[in-house]
């Protein structure tokens, strides 16, 4: 984390200096009559992306929730591997890590065969596998993570914060004007119930959940089937014999159904996905009038020969399982893209909705915003045109697809009754095999967007094997040249909408001039036709857009700082100081060679350009200075247009 860039400031460092000009907040303010982005709905796909915009005071941003406040339980509660990677890039990360359950081991328990009506467990797994990420796959209040969003917001230059007790009434889009066209009419639902105000907007996006009113109002609905099978959902503190209560468990009994536990942060509470009855095709769960008191019985029955003594139930929910989504994620109509711009978007429950055994539903829904915000922010800055929002729709509906289509066979095998047909001829009950096979998916980290203006060929990817193309960028342990700390190469990005060029230095190379980490940093910034020189403004510092770091094979008590190019050690902000945290090298003390563990080429060496998003856009050899100059031409507009 860096800060004092621009003079010294005491105080805590994650509180940053406001932006002038910002909007008030007294209890009797008058709502504005114009904003530039409404977020509706403030659940995490709300938050996340409210969170990154705060970062960009010039872009006039507005959260509201129907809600007076926020929530203070239940709901989704994991956390993937992906997605704490992303908490890195926000800030919180550690703190994440500090509160939360970690999910280290699976435990799987199916029928006793020497007595069908007890459970056994039958084995473990570990939960996330050795080096698919250096975070953890953690378990979290939601309203807990709600709150650090929030934080995020109003610590940022922006000093964002949600206006609660607003519901949208109704929003339609004028395509005769480029001026606010979005209208929509926002309703009190607090102290001057049924009041009405209008907000004219450059963009909304819809995040208040699968019964989305800004949904329906672009014409959107949710395609798919339900399962008609009840399932309840609880958060406990309770006693019980059963033996791995604090691990994360799937439970799957001869005749009364199956059971997901899974333990929550603080040591006492956990939660429990209980299987209920099968519904009839033309039935509703909520016609069965389920109680918490069904869900405990159920459970004492399926975990025979345990019993669960429960003290206390903090929360509770009853669903039915629905695999649906949306044929698009914006409002341009098939056929339109050449000629209609998006100006209204729908992310998370808003646009697909599925079962919440695998964990996906709050992970999905904040790598939506993720990838929207960053977009938003160019188009904005006058960094891109606003042609790059329809990426967003064809990047985000392949990777809903593939959780829908993922999510409905894992939910069909949670469901199935245990028997000789559930082995498939293997050792291994299905769903055991199933859940292994699912890893990656589950960790959020099978995401991988296809060739388009943003995502390169993979003309150059055994340069680096270990990082493709299209997939997050996959950090690793580096040490920092300038102060020799032991770090993670992937924690050097924020959520800030920058660029990020690792610069893999080739055998020999020093930094010195004459090696080719010297020339790129040199023709980058120098060259016209570099993007650095080109989309630059002249009021931002030299990597306010393109970051440069390099990393070199090295120990770092064998390279000269002083020797690194001027692109490594910019001189930033008013006062003009040195950037001394772009230089690194391979980690000394065998946590691992970041060239080896990734596969880059020690002879050659090579570029990886990571998008704002963490993914990665290009891999390139060191001189591919056309090919890099012909990725950001695609999408991005030259500085001062």
């Amino acid at each position: 984390m860096q800060y004092y860039v621009d003079g010294f400031r005491g105080g805590d460092p994650d509180v940053r200096n406001a932006a002038p000009n910002r909007r008030e907040r007294g209890p009797h303010a008058p709502l504005p009559e114009k904003v530039d982005v409404l977020i509706v709905g403030t659940g995490p796909a709300g938050l996340c992306l409210a969170a990154q915009l705060a970062q960009f005071p010039e872009i006039d941003t507005m959260i509201v929730e129907s809600s007076p406040c926020n929530i203070e339980k239940g709901k989704a509660d994991g956390i993937n591997t992906r997605t704490m990677e992303m908490f890195q890039a926000f800030g919180f990360a550690d703190k994440v890590k500090r509160e939360s359950y970690w999910v280290n081991q699976t435990a799987f328990w199916r029928p006793d065969p020497a007595n069908p009506a007890h459970i056994k467990r039958i084995g473990r797994v570990q939960d996330v596998a050795d080096d698919s990420s250096e975070m953890p796959h953690i378990l979290i209040n939601q309203a807990r993570l709600h709150q650090l969003f929030l934080d995020v917001m109003k610590n940022a230059p922006a000093r964002l914060e949600v206006d609660y007790n607003l519901a949208l009434k109704d929003l339609t889009i004028d395509p005769s004007t480029e001026d606010h066209p979005v209208a929509v009419v926002l309703e009190d639902t607090g102290v001057n119930w049924g009041e009405t105000t209008t907000i004219r907007a450059n963009y909304v996006v819809g995040c208040e959940g699968a019964r989305s009113k800004v949904r329906k109002a672009i014409g959107g609905k949710l395609h798919g089937d339900a399962a008609h099978q009840a399932w309840g959902v609880m958060d406990i503190l309770a006693n019980t014999d059963f033996p791995d209560v604090r691990q994360k468990c799937l439970i799957t009994s001869a005749h009364e159904g199956n059971i997901l536990i899974l333990p929550r942060e603080g040591g006492y509470l956990f939660r429990m996905y209980v299987e209920l009855d099968k519904l009839n095709e033309d039935e509703r769960v909520a016609e069965r009038g389920f109680t918490q008191d069904d869900m405990i019985a159920a459970a004492n029955r399926i975990m025979q020969p345990y019993t669960i003594d429960v003290k206390e139930v903090v929360w509770w929910s009853i669903y039915e399982i629905g695999h649906r989504l949306t044929d698009k994620f914006d409002d341009v109509p098939e056929g339109e893209q050449a000629t209609r711009m998006p100006r209204v978007f729908t992310a998370g429950d808003a646009c697909h909705t599925h079962s919440p055994k695998a964990g996906q539903g709050m992970n999905v829904s904040m790598q939506d915003t993720f990838n929207l915000g960053w977009k938003l922010a160019h188009v904005f800055q006058g960094r891109a045109d606003a042609s790059l929002l329809h990426s967003y729709s064809a990047e985000r509906w392949l990777e809903a697809k593939r959780l829908v289509d993922t999510d409905h066979e894992w939910a069909r095998i949670m469901s199935a009754p245990p028997g000789g047909s559930d082995l498939d001829g293997g050792d291994e009950p299905r769903f055991v095999r199933q859940f292994k096979e699912n890893l990656e998916f589950t960790g959020g980290l099978a995401v991988k967007y296809d060739r388009s203006t943003l995502i390169g060929a993979p003309t150059h990817q055994a340069l680096a094997a270990g990082e493709e193309i299209g997939r997050r960028f996959h950090s690793a342990p580096v040490v920092r040249l300038a102060d020799a700390k032991q770090m993670q190469l992937g924690h050097a990005a924020e959520a800030d909408g920058r660029w990020r060029i690792y610069a893999f230095a080739g055998a020999g190379d020093n930094g010195a001039e004459g090696g080719a980490i010297a020339s790129l940093a040199n023709w980058l910034e120098n060259d016209a036709a570099s993007p650095v020189v080109k989309y630059t403004r002249k009021d931002e510092d030299i990597d306010g857009l393109i970051d440069l770091r390099a990393v070199f094979q090295q120990t770092f008590d064998q390279l000269a700082y002083e020797n690194m190019p001027r692109l490594l050690k910019p001189a930033k902000g008013k006062l003009g100081l040195q950037d001394h945290e772009k230089v690194f090298c391979v980690d000394h003390k065998g946590l691992g060679d970041i060239f080896e563990i990734r596969g880059i080429d020690r002879d050659r060496g090579c570029m990886i350009v990571v998008r704002p998003d963490q993914y990665i856009a290009h891999v390139l050899p060191l001189d591919g200075y056309a090919e890099l100059a012909g990725l950001f031409d695609g999408f991005l507009l030259p500085a001062g247009r």
